[in-house]
């Protein structure tokens, strides 16, 4: 994967990834607070995938210079399978997971482009899946190891 084209079309199609992981999920939670949660997040996927179509389609965007924090919650949890009656616990798990992946991923990509300003899109889209992790651990704190 060489070509900035193909760079991005892989970034658009995880973002896809995350709105239908998102989506979907929401579907299962039958508490209204998780469910409008988690569709915000495929919003929120949305809205990324919109920007790398937008810099694909020759627009030239700026990127966030804020650092997130990190909790590394997830650093500490094992994989669990998502299932159509996916318990709050293993749903913040595999959220905080898979956010995790993305914040990787773009910070990879980031490392593989040689212009400027698609490499500071692909940081800042990192931060930005940082800041969901942070939320999503943020949540399992509270909800989860504060309970137990």
């Amino acid at each position: 994967m060489n070509s900035v084209d193909a760079i991005l079309d892989f970034a658009i199609a995880r973002e896809q990834e995350a709105v239908d992981f998102y989506t979907g999920l929401a579907g299962r939670d039958g508490k209204a607070w998780m469910r409008d949660l988690l569709l915000d997040f495929a919003r929120e996927e949305a809205r990324h995938k919109a920007k790398l179509l937008a810099v694909k389609g020759g627009q030239k965007l700026l990127s966030s210079e804020q650092r997130i924090a990190d909790l590394k919650i997830a650093d500490y949890l094992v994989d669990v399978e998502v299932a159509d009656d996916i318990g709050l616990q293993d749903a913040l798990i595999v959220a905080m997971k898979r956010e995790k992946a993305a914040f990787r991923l773009y910070t990879d990509l980031a490392a593989r482009v040689d212009d400027a300003e698609l490499r500071a899109l692909f940081l800042g889209l990192a931060q930005e899946e940082a800041k969901h992790k942070l939320y999503f651990e943020t949540q399992y704190d509270e909800r989860v190891l504060r309970n137990n």
